[in-house]
């Protein structure tokens, strides 16, 4: 493929314009993504999505606490399950892999990122975002959301959103690192909520903390609580 100043685009760079006469053979591609998630993640204990910023390296503090995150849900039975990038994802599936946890990643062919980080008991490297987007949210029972740009962004108000409009059960939606996150909660609550375009009910899912003991009780809650876990657990016996 070709763009109008003469250079090669990269594989996997500007996919879902790649359209042509033949385009629903992709289908059968899409398909075979679907399927090897469902059938890897379906088999595994409840896991926690957890999210980040690709970019903090070890000296960073994100990185540590979200190491140690990992680790302490690990030493509770529960599975971590992130892109499977650097940064954030490199340090939560790192904490839970040493603590002896499952560690799952579910990367993407990216032109520009991103290579797959090292401490992954499972993992999978998806062509589609959507497909990755769904893997990422089905099989998980709380989002962790450690701060981030536009991907980070592009999850959060994600699970938000499949929340409000019920096409997922709720489930928490952590956001750490309370100077990070308060000005656009605040703006949320502020702003958005007296224009009429989000109900204050849409905030009973989020939670706001810089405690890692908390994220970890809020986790281990959702999941005793969780309808979805119960219907998780019924379908991989199938």
């Amino acid at each position: 493929m070709i763009n109008s100043e003469g250079d090669y685009i990269k594989e996997y760079r500007f996919v879902i314009d790649e359209l042509d006469a033949d385009d629903s053979k992709r289908l059968l591609g899409i398909m075979a993504e679907f399927i090897d998630g469902f059938s890897m993640l379906s088999r595994l204990e409840p896991m926690v999505s957890i999210f980040g910023s690709a970019q903090p390296s070890l000296t960073d503090g994100n990185f540590e606490l979200a190491e140690r995150l990992g680790g302490k849900l690990a030493n509770e039975g529960i599975g971590v399950i992130t892109g499977g990038g650097p940064g954030v994802m490199e340090a939560a599936n790192k904490g839970t892999f040493e603590a002896g946890g499952s560690s799952i990643g579910v990367a993407i062919d990216l032109p520009q990122e991103q290579k797959t980080n090292q401490y992954m008991t499972h993992h999978m490297k998806l062509r589609h975002f959507f497909v990755r987007k769904v893997m990422l949210i089905k099989y998980s029972l709380a989002f962790v959301i450690f701060p981030g740009g536009y991907g980070t962004l592009d999850e959060l108000f994600e699970a938000l959103t499949l929340i409000r409009t019920k096409r997922i059960l709720p489930f928490p939606v952590i956001m750490f690192g309370s100077r990070y996150w308060r000005p656009m909660l605040d703006w949320l609550s502020g702003t958005v909520l007296a224009e009429g375009y989000i109900k204050q009910d849409d905030f009973d899912t989020i939670h706001l903390t810089d405690d890692l003991d908390e994220v970890v009780r809020i986790c281990k809650d959702s999941i005793s609580k969780s309808v979805k876990y119960e219907w998780i657990k019924k379908s991989a016996k199938k």
